[in-house]
């Protein structure tokens, strides 16, 4: 990799909601194993009104590539929308977990 990309890739936290056919068909572990194919650190959970919230962080461009597959989902899922917040980094995770509250 080219050394000034090193340098300047930006490190960003992303606060997603999907919303469709995501829980109930393992999206959370869909999304668990692809931020740790990625490198990313976070969490994801269910919510009370079907949708699936996940905050994550990481290289921007990554995260970019990971909100690509969340649209995908595994197979038994049909995403219709996935909202994204940018913010801005602050290394407040070690790794990427389901949670369950």
């Amino acid at each position: 990799m080219n050394f000034y990309v090193k340098i300047f890739k930006m490190k960003k936290k992303v606060h997603v909601y999907i919303s469709g056919r995501v829980q109930g068909v393992f999206f959370r572990a869909f999304t668990q194993e692809r931020a740790e194919f990625y490198g990313i650190t976070g969490w994801v959970k269910n919510l009370p009104d079907g949708r699936v919230e996940a905050v994550a962080e990481g290289d921007e461009e990554v995260l970019k590539e990971w909100i690509k597959d969340l649209w995908k989902g595994p197979p038994a899922a049909r995403v219709d929308n996935v909202e994204e917040i940018w913010e801005e980094h602050k290394g407040e995770f070690k790794r990427f977990e389901i949670r369950y509250w």
